[in-house]
């Protein structure tokens, strides 16, 4: 296997856990799979979740190209501008990071770390936002006329070098399942932007992992998904001249749990933070893992698990995603058990 450049920066390997009361609530409304836990919300204190495992390699990238300037997208909230903009800090680079819509009257949540560890942030209207080429050029130019270089990373990083993280992080589930005599017959994880999925799902076939890889998507729908990771795996392949059939390896996404839209979650999904938190001391978010986790309980209980034993469910972090939704998160019930 082709070794790309690296900066090693999470804290890895993440715990593999069993939920093991949230299971038992489950045995009695009769559901007999057992739920587990990745937990990479555990990579990192600030920087945390899943966007550091893809930026080990984009920032590996970056500085084997000797670039000083960090330059990515997100939404106001988003977990991979605030862990970019931590991880600048930390190895002593810029980032600048372009986020999609309007400055808040209040700084909370990753913006506010964003604020703190001294990022530079525009603020982008979505027509604005969407010429990110443009914008590019533009920073390029600037940073270039103060002596510096940038690099460009993409939405989530997710792309054929952001894929290595977790193709790697697949690695590392092979080991956890043989240190724990596991063999579960799936993994389960949140997508938003591809790059997890999609790693996941090449490191699935690479490590021989031997399970099935399912996302719930966050946003847009099935077919934007399989078109953008099918082009990454593309991309993956002859950026690093490996040859792998990956148009012969399934991309399993569920749709039905967008709910209003990108960032914005129904009381179900708020429900379901609480019953986790409550259960297992285990705190999701309104953006990805709660999504995602509601889901696979609600899949499960409608029977297409049917079967399951052991279901590992992929903790991809976005914890400081609920600070800015904390009236949503206490509107719903407060009294689930």
């Amino acid at each position: 296997m082709i070794q790309p450049p690296r900066k090693h920066l999470a804290r890895l390997p993440t715990p593999l856990e069993p939920l093991d009361r949230l299971s038992a609530d489950l045995q009695e409304h009769g559901i007999e799979t057992r739920i587990w836990i990745k937990r990479d919300d555990l990579t990192d204190t600030i920087a945390s979740g899943n966007k550091i495992r893809k930026l080990e390699f984009s920032i590996g990238q970056a500085l084997a190209e000797e670039a000083n300037v960090l330059v990515t997208w997100g939404g106001v909230q988003s977990n991979h501008c605030r862990a970019t903009a931590q991880l600048a800090a930390r190895l002593g680079l810029k980032s600048h990071l372009i986020l999609r819509g309007n400055e808040p009257d209040e700084y909370d949540g990753n913006l506010l770390i964003d604020r703190l560890v001294g990022a530079n942030v525009t603020f982008a209207p979505l027509p604005e936002y969407q010429q990110m080429d443009d914008t590019y050029a533009e920073l390029q130019t600037r940073y270039a006329n103060q002596g510096l270089r940038t690099y460009r990373i993409p939405v989530g990083a997710s792309d054929e070098i952001g894929l290595w993280g977790y193709i790697a992080c697949a690695e590392e589930l092979k080991s956890d399942f043989e240190s724990l005599e596991l063999k579960p017959d799936a993994i389960v994880s949140a997508t938003g932007s591809g790059g997890t999925l999609a790693g996941l799902i090449l490191g699935n076939h690479l490590y021989k992992v031997d399970t099935t890889i399912y996302a719930f998507n966050v946003c847009d729908d099935e077919a934007y998904f399989l078109k953008k990771i099918s082009e990454d795996f593309t991309a993956w392949r002859s950026r690093y001249d490996i040859e792998v059939n990956s148009a012969d390896i399934p991309i399993n996404v569920i749709e039905g749990y967008v709910g209003p839209g990108y960032g914005s979650a129904n009381p179900e999904v708020f429900d379901t933070i609480h019953r986790v938190a409550r259960l297992e001391g285990i705190v999701l978010d309104p953006v990805y893992t709660g999504k995602a986790f509601h889901g696979m309980l609600t899949e499960l209980d409608q029977g297409r698990f049917q079967g399951m034993k052991d279901i590992v469910f992929v903790h991809t972090g976005g914890m400081l995603g609920l600070f800015p939704q904390k009236h949503e998160l206490f509107a719903t019930s407060d009294q689930v058990s």
